[in-house]
């Protein structure tokens, strides 16, 4: 396989994209399933996947993963029969598993939180107080610099450490998310298409636009009612 087989639907996530090609590359496979899953991008890379195919195809350091952290880097080191190295400080440091958590009183309900979870660990509505599902959360902290107000924090779990069923249970969480997000861009870009062609057969440029804002603030008027 190219490297061009990803890159000609780039806009699709690679975990959605890789489905198709899982028959040809079972390295890449092998060491995804060493990573921790927790899709930090503090390696530098778009998630786990994209990391685990540049170790392979490009020979990308292996000591980049932080929240894998030495345990992590000797495992990888023993997948690709590379030495073993000291984590990369540039990438980050060794820290112990630790989950978001929002403080209720300082939460605006923007949503800025959900749209960059990789697990949809984060539930609420729009001006309404969210909430962090524990059990979904990775401990990525994406979450913390969207955050407006400032009112997401890592706690540490000390009486928890990130296993083998946790990081299968976050990549498929990750790739549920991929595919719910995926569906959603889709049926908004169909209703559109739809919305487009029907108000350009019957309605000039300006009332078609017209027409989209009415209903985006008569949707606006429903929320903030509810």
């Amino acid at each position: 396989m190219s490297d061009s087989s990803f890159d000609n639907n780039r806009e699709r996530p690679l975990i959605l994209q890789f489905d198709a090609l899982v028959p040809e590359n079972n390295s890449i496979l092998a060491i995804d399933a060493v990573l921790p899953q927790t899709q930090c991008r503090q390696c530098g890379y778009d998630g786990c996947l994209a990391y685990a195919i540049d170790i392979i195809k490009t020979g990308a350091p292996i000591n980049r993963c932080a929240p894998g952290g030495a345990a992590g880097i000797k495992a990888l080191a023993q997948a690709t029969g590379r030495p073993v190295l000291e984590l990369d400080p540039d990438y980050g440091q060794e820290m112990p598993f630790a989950i978001a958590r929002i403080k209720a009183a300082d939460c605006i309900g923007c949503s800025w939180c959900t749209r960059v979870c990789p697990t949809d660990a984060i539930a609420g509505s729009p001006k309404h107080l969210h909430a962090v599902l524990e059990e979904d959360c990775t401990g990525c902290a994406l979450c913390l610099p969207a955050c407006p107000m400032d009112c997401i924090e890592l706690v540490e779990q000390t009486a928890r450490v990130w296993s083998d069923d946790d990081k299968n249970r976050a990549r498929a969480l990750y790739r549920q998310t991929a595919i719910r997000r995926e569906n959603i861009t889709r049926h908004l870009d169909e209703k559109l298409t739809k919305r487009r062609d029907c108000g350009v057969a019957n309605q000039d440029k300006k009332s078609f636009v017209a027409d989209i804002m009415k209903q985006a603030r008569a949707k606006r008027a429903q929320q903030d009612n509810s």
